[in-house]
């Protein structure tokens, strides 16, 4: 996963050649961990969408900016706009039809 922040935001999300799941989050979050556990794996066996990570504590200008109001919150983007949403903790399988993969 690709640690995402105001800095490099535009390049590997908004840019992105590929779809991309960004995953706002926060540390002190457990559901979050949660998710990040099922994350992990995903960013290593799919080349075809990456996985930002965003930790709204530290980015929260970028949180305000995608109405970011429940973690964790999954938001896919696709040639630089967003295409689906979910918040809370959710399934692999729920993730990957996020991704229109299943």
């Amino acid at each position: 996963m690709i640690e995402g922040n105001s800095e490099n935001f535009e390049k590997e999300v908004l840019k992105s050649d590929i779809p991309v799941l960004v995953d706002f989050n926060a540390s002190w979050c457990g559901p979050c961990q949660a998710t990040a556990a099922i994350l992990e794996p995903l960013a290593e066996a799919h080349k075809d969408f990456k996985i930002v990570s965003v930790d709204i504590d530290e980015e929260d200008e970028l949180a305000e900016k995608y109405d970011v109001m429940t973690i964790p919150c999954l938001v896919v983007f696709k040639d630089g706009k967003e295409v689906n949403r979910d918040a809370g903790m959710i399934s692999e399988k729920r993730i990957l039809k996020m991704m229109g993969l299943k």
